[in-house]
């Protein structure tokens, strides 16, 4: 079953962030859009250059109202420790959140029960807490934050606009289209 339209699972948990350990709550997430990032591992490899690539894009999103939130498995420590000792991780500004019972990394049905990691999964939240967009690739395979950015700009177009839709490959100032019968069989 897919998890598009259908509203987070409630959740509360310990988090890393600019240098503090916060707490996380999803009634945190109500009237902004919000991605969840999840990724198998602290300490790893395809890992610190998807996180760091975020980072690197993170003032975009957030100048579009969207926070970012990545979960592993591991703990708020270890996100720390990782953050202290990474150059690539020490960049990110975002919310690193820790999942070590699995319970966020279940609600959004990414976890590997054999290993008890999560899959890399990237989710699109709207500020009513519905899922718009999901992504779940294999553990070797990284992610790209400008694909996501523009996957976020075409979510949020659709949303302020009803009645349009973004086509394949769509960017931000390009046509959109209007579904009708007046379009059926002339795409």
């Amino acid at each position: 079953m897919s998890l598009i339209n259908t509203e987070i699972k409630p959740f509360k948990a310990d988090a890393f962030k600019n240098g503090e350990f916060i707490s996380v709550d999803s009634e945190d997430l109500k009237g902004k859009w919000s991605i969840f990032f999840f990724y198998p591992a602290d300490f790893t490899f395809v890992c610190p250059t998807e996180l760091g690539d975020l980072a690197d894009h993170y003032a975009a999103f957030q100048a579009r109202g969207v926070e970012i939130y990545a979960v592993s498995t591991d703990t708020h420590f270890t996100h720390k420790a990782w953050h202290d000792a990474s150059e690539t991780i020490a960049k990110i500004q975002y919310t690193m959140v820790g999942d070590p019972t699995g319970t966020i990394t279940r609600h959004f049905e990414v976890m590997r029960e054999d290993c008890g990691l999560a899959d890399r999964g990237t989710f699109v939240v709207d500020p009513e807490g519905v899922i718009q967009a999901m992504e779940v690739t294999a553990e070797g395979i990284g992610r790209d934050a400008e694909d996501l950015l523009r996957k976020v700009k075409a979510a949020q177009y659709v949303a302020s606009h009803p009645g349009e839709v973004c086509p394949a490959a769509w960017k931000e100032g390009e046509e959109t289209l209007a579904p009708s019968l007046d379009l059926v069989g002339k795409i």
